[in-house]
């Protein structure tokens, strides 16, 4: 196997970073098991943009943008999840 080239690990790099960035958000939903204050049209605009940048990926066969969005859609799915599972009825609570 040959080294990565240097455009290659930078890639490699960015995608960790902005694929990791994710990470703590995941781990807060569970936690807390809350996740009332994130947005439903935010996550899913950005999960379909993962979905296009990991196809773009795969059509020009590039590393760094194929792990980082597979890695990232991972995560989205798991907080859309989260998301749904957490989310407390707007009437909870209260009584009439």
């Amino acid at each position: 196997m040959e080294p990565l080239d240097p455009i290659t690990l930078l890639g490699l790099v960015a995608a960790a970073c902005t694929t990791i960035a994710f990470i703590p958000q995941v781990i807060k939903n569970w936690r807390t098991r809350s996740a009332g204050d994130l947005s439903f049209g935010m996550f899913g605009i950005f999960t379909f943009g993962v979905v296009m940048w990991l196809v773009y990926g795969l059509l020009i066969g590039s590393l760094p943008i194929i792990a980082a969005n597979v890695i990232t859609l991972a995560l989205n799915v798991v907080n859309l999840v989260q998301m749904v599972l957490y989310r407390k009825p707007k009437d909870a609570g209260r009584e009439t």
